[in-house]
C-alpha cells in the first residue's frame, strides 16, 4: 500500500505475507487493514501536532471481492478466518471514516 498526504507520498508498505492466503480477496483484505491501520496512526499524529482535517480516509482497492466484503454487513463461513480485519474495517465504513472505493490495476 501506499499512502499520500497532500499529493505527497509518506508512507509505503511492500510485505511477503506470514499467512498463507485462501484466496487473493483475502490477502488484499488483509493488506487493506495493514493500511488503514497506518492511515488512522498518521491521521492521529497530524491531529497531535495541531493539522486536524474532516475530510475521509480513501483506501483504493483493486479487488472488488474485497471491497464487498468490507461493505457486506453479513457474516460468512468463508471469511470467519479474516474477522478480526473485517470488524476493524467495517467500523470505519459504518462510521464515515473511511470509503473503499474501486481502483482498476493492471
Amino acid at each position: 500500500y501506499c499512502i499520500f498526504l497532500g499529493g505527497n507520498l509518506v508512507v509505503w508498505r511492500s510485505k511477503r505475507k506470514e499467512v498463507c492466503s485462501r484466496s487473493s480477496a483475502e490477502a488484499e483484505y488483509r493488506a487493506v487493514a495493514m493500511g488503514v491501520t497506518e492511515m488512522l496512526w498518521l491521521k492521529i499524529l497530524l491531529a497531535d501536532i495541531g493539522v486536524e482535517t474532516e475530510e475521509k480516509m480513501k483506501m483504493y482497492c483493486d479487488n472488488k471481492s474485497a471491497i464487498n466484503l468490507a461493505n457486506n454487513p453479513v457474516l460468512h463461513d468463508r471469511t470467519k478466518h479474516v474477522e478480526i480485519d473485517r470488524h476493524f474495517i467495517r467500523e470505519r465504513i459504518d462510521s464515515k471514516e473511511l470509503i473503499l472505493p474501486y481502483m482498476k490495476s493492471e
